[in-house]
């Protein structure tokens, strides 16, 4: 592992660093991929119940809500 740290990250001189940013770069794809997935699934949603644009616009602000509540918590 340590001969991969320094190609990967050639300015990363502390390897505790590095291992650091490489658990944070596969954090934020999994929150991405996580998000892509949510947004297929509401898309899916608002074309299988017909939504209107108004219904459609408020099931995407209760999303936003929920989300703003889950990084309070974490917080």
């Amino acid at each position: 592992m340590q001969k991969e740290l320094p190609k990967m990250f050639v300015a990363e001189t502390d390897p505790l660093m590095a291992v650091i940013d490489i658990a944070k770069r596969e954090e934020r794809k999994g929150r991405a991929l996580a998000v892509s997935i949510r947004l297929e699934a509401l898309a899916t949603h608002i074309t299988n119940k017909g939504l209107n644009g108004i219904e459609a616009a408020e099931l995407l602000r209760r999303e936003a809500n929920r989300y703003e509540n889950e990084s309070q918590e974490l917080h």
